[in-house]
């Protein structure tokens, strides 16, 4: 991963601890539903974001280097994992 796009995900990953901390908390004090099924949303948003970022470094650096090194092996090895991260994530 490169250095800022690993940066990025590690400040994103510890305000995104905060907030299940947080939420944490607002179960413990029951609080109302609803506001914590906003903030559970929010979290998966978070998430969401931290994860379009890592593929899009996967993309922009791994893939990328498969492409240019000529290797077919490679290539298709990167293909697949692209396909097995699409299908996971619409399950």
């Amino acid at each position: 991963m490169r250095k800022e796009a690993k940066s990025s995900c590690l400040k994103r990953l510890g305000r995104i601890e905060g907030q299940v901390r947080g939420v944490a908390r607002m179960v413990d004090e029951d609080r109302y539903c609803i506001d914590i099924l906003t903030q559970l949303s929010a979290i998966r948003a978070a998430l969401r974001r931290v994860e379009d970022e890592v593929l899009r470094d996967h993309v922009g650096h791994c893939v990328e280097h498969a492409i240019a090194s000529g290797n077919a092996e490679e290539q298709r090895q990167k293909v697949a994992e692209l396909i097995e991260v699409f299908a996971r994530a619409q399950r």
